[in-house]
């Protein structure tokens, strides 16, 4: 991917483009790690963590979602209350029509740097597989003012709708050391990181995000 296509990932006019190819039945790309790939960093910070299991009930908001397997996959092992969020109106009716027959997934068109209909610490657990990579571009060293725009504002509105113990769980392909920085720019998150290895390829890494206390 060039630099000026790297940059157009920040845009929803490009995902619409994406997803206006998909046949509504498959997904047109399964960001970063396939669930199965994903499975073993949520079971230990989603369905083994007391009051996330399934049993539960909690509030799970998948922000920038796509077209990806994980809501449907969540909905079968019995969380019931997501809502799928994303900027893209393409993918967001195409995602409402797939998923009309599965309980428990709500879907919306929102931009994630500014969520005003959703509640301010309403939300149990938030999930990104590559939405804050979409906004990141140009040097790791010293990111674009845009990029620090960008991700300030996404990360401070996950801040404001997660609950005082809710938990952001972030898969990225970026090193810990460049990533902290751009997600904890104003000092509001205790973050923690796990590489999510899978014998093959190069590490991918989990995050595992809190409120500051």
């Amino acid at each position: 991917m060039t630099i000026a296509e790297d940059q157009q990932l920040a845009f929803s006019e490009y995902w619409d483009g994406r997803y206006a190819t998909s046949n509504n039945n498959d997904s047109t790309h399964e960001w970063y790690r396939s669930f199965s790939q994903v499975l073993q960093f949520l079971q230990k910070n989603l369905f083994e963590q007391a009051g996330r299991t399934a049993h539960d009930n909690p509030t799970i908001l998948h922000l920038g979602s796509g077209d990806s397997v994980v809501p449907a996959e969540l909905a079968e092992r019995g969380y019931l209350r997501q809502l799928c969020v994303d900027f893209s109106p393409v993918v967001v009716d195409m995602m409402t029509e797939r998923h009309k027959e599965i309980a428990g997934i709500e879907w919306s068109r929102v931009d994630v740097r500014d969520m005003p209909s959703i509640a301010s610490g309403s939300i149990d657990v938030a999930f990104d597989k590559g939405t804050l990579d979409a906004m990141i571009h140009g040097s790791p060293w010293n990111p674009p003012d845009e990029v620090r725009e960008n991700t300030s504002r996404y990360l401070k509105e996950v801040h404001r709708v997660l609950k005082a113990d809710g938990v952001f769980l972030n898969v990225t392909f970026r090193q810990p050391h460049f990533m902290k920085l751009l997600m904890n720019q104003d000092n509001i998150f205790d973050i923690e990181v796990e590489v999510l290895e899978d014998g093959v390829g190069f590490d991918y890494y989990g995050y595992v995000v809190k409120k500051s206390q």
